[in-house]
């Protein structure tokens, strides 16, 4: 294999497999480092029903090996690994995986974002089957059925929100007795009719496993320990995303969640690196997005390479 690159795409999510074929298809020949969570959150996604050219929906695993199977057949490589680490101070950059080293005139980043679980084991279980990381995703699925938010913070109240306007009920969880989500937030969710507040609890169990979906919540008490139990047809868990972006700190620019900066389209901070997807989108979140930035990444790093990517320092300096 060769291991000196035009273009490295680290991921194979939407994003960098839209990045891989566009970049494919300008015969640039990329090499794409799919990771050990090969896919990316869609492989923990049953059916799909908002990716456009779908009306019937796609298994969210069936959409990724369309995706990969399409990037593969206009040229793009793909090999399996984990990047332990990049030097992207200088042209070309350096991407090692395992033992390897590989080198690339240009970088795309589409590592994404890991939604944060609670740990109990069972949640990642019945993921696809009741339990959710994205209400944008999988709302529908719960229309006219009661369901529950775990978290307290932005991104419970608008997963608490969305849902509102499909289940007939939606009990937002929390282990504390207020919020940490804005002002205005948690105005809104708590002018919602249809939205309550369970305060000083937290879920110790999802039931029920044996019947392959969700019946229930076991809560226990913060303050005195008590157990009780929450009848639920879906639970959302709203505690956050985590972007993958632990290779590039001190490399690459971040804003202070963690998310990488990007401007005039995908450009980084570093001339040559792009980034596409989750890893710099905390907004949106959604697999079509995601495909989009993917794109830019790819006719952004195909015009680079060819010498018409062209911006001002000044452009650069009041974007990050």
């Amino acid at each position: 294999m060769n291991t000196q690159q035009q273009v490295i795409i680290i991921g194979s999510g939407p994003a960098g497999l839209t990045a891989g074929l566009y970049a494919a298809r300008a015969n640039l020949k990329p090499l794409i480092i799919e990771g050990i969570e090969a896919g990316g959150q869609l492989m923990l996604t049953t059916m799909v029903e908002n990716w456009p050219g779908y009306r019937d929906g796609i298994m969210g695993p069936d959409l990724m090996t369309e995706l990969r199977a399409q990037a593969e057949r206009f040229g793009a490589e793909i090999i399996q690994g984990d990047v332990s680490s990049v030097d992207l101070s200088k042209r070309p950059f350096t991407v090692n995986v395992d033992s390897t080293k590989y080198t690339a005139e240009a970088l795309i980043v589409a590592t994404g974002a890991s939604a944060k679980w609670l740990d109990l084991g069972v949640d990642k279980k019945l993921s696809g089957r009741g339990v959710s990381t994205c209400a944008t995703c999988d709302g529908f699925f719960f229309k006219g059925l009661p369901v529950a938010v775990i978290g307290g913070g932005d991104t419970a109240m608008e997963e608490a929100i969305y849902l509102s306007k499909l289940a007939t009920r939606v009990t937002v969880i929390h282990r504390r007795d207020t919020l940490r989500a804005s002002k205005v937030m948690q105005d809104k969710a708590m002018a919602s009719p249809n939205i309550s507040f369970i305060w000083n609890s937290e879920v110790v169990d999802i039931k029920d496993l044996d019947q392959g979906k969700v019946t229930s919540l076991v809560l226990r008490d913060t303050q005195n320990g008590a157990i009780s139990e929450l009848a639920v047809d879906g639970v959302f868990i709203g505690i956050g995303h985590v972007p993958n972006t632990a290779l590039f700190k001190g490399q690459l620019a971040m804003h202070d969640n963690g998310y990488l900066k990007t401007h005039s389209g995908s450009r980084t901070s570093v001339r040559g690196v792009f980034a596409a997807g989750d890893v710099q989108d905390h907004v949106y979140r959604q697999a079509v997005t995601a495909a989009g930035s993917g794109c830019m990444a790819a006719i952004d790093a195909e015009r680079f390479l060819s010498g018409t990517l062209h911006e001002s320092h000044e452009t650069v300096e009041a974007s990050l």
